[in-house]
C-alpha cells in the first residue's frame, strides 16, 4: 500500500512515529475540545471512545467511516469505485523548524586547537574548523587529489611543525609544503606505551 497526502504527493511512513499515527486519529474529531497531560497522553481506548462521541453511527455511516471511526472507505477518483479496504485518514500538523542559513554559516582562518590532539576544535559554537572525516578522505582519494588530502590531514590539522613551516613559506613567497609528524600519531604512541608496549621511531 502507498500513502498519499492531499496534494497527491507520496508520504514516507518510515518517518512516522506511533504517536503521530495516534495523533491523526485524534485529529479526526476536529472541533471537539480535549486536554491530555504532556507525558501521559490519551490511550488508544480513550481515543476510540472520543471518536465514538464525535461521530455518532449515522454521521459515521454518511462519512464512510468504519465502526472504529479510525478509518474511512475511499473512492477511486478515476472510476468512482470504492476501494476494497478502508484507509487510515486524519489531519497531520507540522511545526516550522527554525533552521536558518544565517545561523549555520561559519568560517575561520585560524582559531583554537585541542590541547591533546592539536587538531582544530569542532563546531561553530567553539569557533571550530572544517570537519574532515573518513568518508571525506575517501572522496578525495577517489578523485586523486593527493595534495589537497595531504594539506587537510597534516598542516591544516595537527602537524604542529608543518604549520609553522607552511606559514614561513607563505611569508617568503615560496610554494612548498613539508609535512611532518601528525600529533595524533604521537597520541597513539603514548596510548600504546601506557599499555606497557614500547615503540621506538627510527629515521630511515
Amino acid at each position: 500500500e502507498q500513502v498519499y497526502n492531499t496534494t497527491g504527493r507520496k508520504e514516507d511512513l518510515s518517518k512516522l512515529s506511533d504517536g503521530q499515527l495516534l495523533e491523526m486519529s485524534e485529529n479526526l474529531a476536529s472541533g471537539m475540545p480535549f486536554a491530555t497531560p504532556v507525558f501521559d497522553g490519551a490511550s488508544e481506548d480513550e481515543i476510540r471512545a472520543m471518536l465514538q462521541l464525535a461521530y455518532p453511527a449515522e454521521v459515521a455511516a454518511a462519512k464512510g467511516l468504519t465502526p472504529t471511526r479510525t478509518q474511512a472507505y475511499l473512492y477511486d477518483g478515476r472510476t468512482g469505485d470504492r476501494f476494497e479496504r478502508p484507509v487510515t485518514v486524519g489531519y497531520m500538523h507540522y511545526l516550522k523548524l527554525h533552521h536558518l542559513v544565517d545561523d549555520k554559516m561559519h568560517a575561520r582562518s585560524t582559531g583554537p586547537y585541542s590541547l591533546v590532539t592539536q587538531q582544530p576544535l569542532g563546531g561553530k559554537a567553539q569557533f571550530g574548523g572544517q570537519r574532515f572525516g573518513e568518508m571525506e578522505v575517501w572522496a578525495l582519494e577517489a578523485y586523486g587529489a593527493s595534495y589537497t588530502l595531504q594539506e587537510m590531514l597534516t598542516v591544516k590539522s595537527d602537524d604542529v611543525q608543518g604549520r609553522t613551516k607552511v606559514y614561513e613559506s607563505i611569508v617568503k613567497g615560496e610554494h612548498s609544503i613539508e609535512a611532518g609528524m601528525p600529533e595524533s600519531f604521537n597520541v597513539l604512541v603514548k596510548e600504546i606505551r601506557s599499555l606497557g608496549l614500547d615503540i621506538e621511531l627510527e629515521r630511515s
